[in-house]
């Protein structure tokens, strides 16, 4: 059964393949006949769309085993797949190239984080949740440390970690859908946000784990495909070497020349020089508070009331009112406001930051940036140990070595995407490095024009005449990092319809995560809370429902909380990764590789590890209304799991060596699952 299901999967997913590479032909074609932009953006997502929908409808069930676990049936290498579209996210498939671009050497904590942390999976934990072979992982914290009350206390507190991190990080792909959505069809950003929706419940809501699975490992080969395309065309461009990771030293070193000559170009030091001045007006503004707020009102009456006394002309007028309009309501506004604009004047005046250098800049900033690497990298690799809709997908092979040999593959595709990901934003940067600074105000390539328009409120691109040359200065270029892979078939004058492709792409890495991550959720309300402490002899019909029913509210509280625009995509993954490492790894682990760990230490320790790890990011992050004055040793909010982790750890051990030793069935139990299988 399983060879045959194998080459029936291959056969399938061939053709499919093949179909997708039809599609984009035709697309390509009917571009080169005069078809209208929009059209092929609709086209993209509408098609994707159709297709999740109909894979979804073809893998409907109410078999619980199906629903939960695909049948623990699916092939190592079709698994790996799913896994990877499952792990490629919309911050690794949109945010990461662009935070590459900003932050330079810094960027690479995320790729070594996320890449570490499932060499932590593959070792420390997948191989023995599939010989527990259970549904959730709360089903195994609550078998592993039971208290003599069937793991009920253990059981909740997993159940409310679960969800905690499964929300936030579901949040964050849902903002996703809904910003590529908008930009690429036209429609309003919350109507994009529920047009994503519908796709991933068709799919998770109708088939569950079943139809997520195939769905994903069709998402997987859209989303190589759209990312692989537009980094080896730019690699051609500047190198004439299609292959993006061996281009990439070679531009690199290019890339540090060019950063060497603007650092010394007179113009540039000359518009970072305006904008010191102007972070220094507003920080004298911010001083004089509340009298330059009162102050600044009504000078910006005058003004409007001014230029219509003197018949000027409707455009300078409408910009008065847009300026009068815009004004801060208040002095709380104006201080956040003028300190926000303060900051990133700041952050323009900056020398330029060279992209291979680690840690650049005067001591003690040089080892405060170092530190705060490393505990990101540490918080990204435990957290992905603990992600739980990434160690759900251990219990749907068919056995142990098939799971073993699952995250393999899954490295594998996974790979495929992060060793290119450094190289493109080398070659973006390097392309707007040298096609667009020094270029004429006049003739600027027509993607700057059609991204600075996307969103006004909010520009993802600005570039202004700081100080009229008429020549475009590194400095004068305000770029938000999430637009660059959705941008970079445009920079590269690849066809529209790539753009659509990568459109697609970014998409489907939202959609496959969120498909995840909103099951994952429902699982552990239906399953965990529902069928194990509520209702245990509820048919198996009825707690397939339930699961569709939670699915089905959950996914719309989400959606509600993502069309809020709650905080920048890698910002939300990074707090869902430190608060999964915080609270459940620690269990996990020691669930496994030690026996004396019990009832008393499990809960202190996730109790530990989550209270610690959100005190610190609410203590810490100003937008939860924290300060950066109460950071312990400079370490960012998104790192709080550096501390939630050894926290979790310690009080476990110290909380399990104070109490009695589990029980024998418990020590059998661990020797069951830590046995090699024959």
């Amino acid at each position: 059964m399983s060879r045959s299901l194998y080459r029936r999967l291959r056969s399938t997913y061939l053709g499919f393949t093949a179909g997708f590479g039809c599609f984009l032909v035709a697309l390509a074609v009917l571009e080169q006949e005069g078809m209208p932009r929009q059209w092929i953006g609709y086209l993209f997502m509408f098609g994707t769309i159709v297709l999740y929908a109909t894979i979804g409808v073809l893998s409907r069930t109410s078999n619980v085993l199906e629903y939960y676990v695909a049948g623990r049936r699916v092939p190592a290498l079709f698994n790996g797949m799913a896994t990877a579209a499952d792990w490629i996210s919309a911050a690794s498939f949109i945010s990461l190239v662009g935070g590459l671009y900003i932050r330079g050497f810094d960027g690479l904590a995320y790729i070594m984080g996320w890449t570490g942390g499932y060499v932590l999976v593959a070792l420390l934990i997948a191989p023995y949740l599939r010989k527990f072979a259970q549904y959730t992982i709360p089903d195994f914290l609550a078998a592993r440390y039971d208290g003599g009350d069937g793991g009920r206390a253990v059981r909740l507190l997993a159940v409310t970690a679960t969800i905690a991190v499964s929300f936030i990080y579901v949040v964050a792909q849902i903002y996703a859908v809904g910003l590529i959505a908008s930009r690429f069809t036209g429609v309003d950003f919350s109507v994009g946000i529920f047009l994503g929706l519908a796709s991933i419940l068709v799919c998770s809501f109708l088939g569950g784990m079943r139809a997520i699975t195939w769905t994903q490992v069709a998402q997987y080969i859209i989303i190589v495909v759209a990312f692989l395309i537009p980094a080896m065309w730019l690699a051609v461009k500047h190198s004439d070497n299609p292959v993006p990771q061996l281009a990439y030293g070679k531009l690199l070193s290019r890339l540090s020349a060019r950063e060497a000559v603007l650092q010394q170009d007179p113009k540039e030091a000359q518009v970072r020089a305006t904008f010191r001045q102007r972070a220094a007006e507003y920080d004298e503004r911010l001083r004089q508070l509340p009298v330059s707020w009162e102050v600044g009102r009504i000078e910006a009456q005058r003004h409007l009331d001014r230029i219509k006394q003197r018949n000027a002309s409707l455009l300078e007028i409408r910009a008065a009112e847009r300026a009068l309009i815009a004004y801060p309501k208040n002095v709380d506004e104006a201080n956040r406001e003028w300190s926000d604009a303060r900051d990133q004047c700041l952050a323009r005046a900056e020398p330029i930051m060279p992209h291979a250098q680690p840690y650049p800049g005067p001591q003690p900033q040089s080892d405060i940036k170092r530190n705060n690497f490393l505990a990101l990298v540490f918080c990204l690799m435990v957290g992905t140990a603990g992600l739980p809709h990434i160690l759900m997908r251990s219990y749907t092979t068919p056995s142990v070595d098939e799971t073993r040999v699952s995250v393999f593959w899954t490295l594998f595709f996974i790979l495929l995407i992060y060793l290119t990901i450094p190289a493109l934003a080398v070659l973006v940067k390097y392309d707007i490095y040298h096609a667009l600074v020094g270029s004429d105000y006049a003739h600027l390539p027509n993607w700057v024009s059609y991204w600075a328009n996307v969103d006004k409120v909010n520009p993802l691109l600005s570039i202004t005449d700081i100080n009229h040359d008429g020549v475009v200065q590194l400095a004068e270029i305000g770029i938000d990092g999430d637009m660059l892979v959705l941008a970079t078939p445009e920079i590269a004058g690849l066809p529209y319809v790539i753009s659509g492709l990568v459109a697609a792409g970014g998409l489907a890495a939202a959609l496959s995560t969120a498909d995840g991550l909103l099951l994952a959720i429902s699982n552990a309300l239906s399953h965990d809370v529902y069928y194990k402490l509520v209702d245990p002899i509820a048919s198996t019909q009825k707690r397939v429902t339930i699961s569709k029913l939670l699915l089905l509210a959950v996914a719309f509280i989400a959606a509600y909380a993502a069309s809020q625009k709650p905080a920048d995509i890698l910002s939300l993954v990074g707090a869902a990764f430190s608060l999964a490492g915080s609270t459940l790894v620690p269990a996990l682990v020691l669930g496994v590789f030690w026996k004396r760990a019990n009832h008393y230490g499990a809960l202190a320790g996730m109790a530990t590890g989550f209270c610690v790890c959100v005190y610190y990011m609410v203590h810490t992050n100003p937008v939860l209304g924290g300060s950066a004055a109460g950071q312990w040793l400079h370490i960012a909010p998104i790192s709080a799991g550096i501390f939630g982790v050894p926290a979790g750890l310690l009080t476990m051990a110290v909380v399990s060596l104070a109490t009695p030793a589990p029980a024998h069935r418990i020590a059998s139990m661990v020797d069951y699952i830590r046995a090699p299988e024959p």
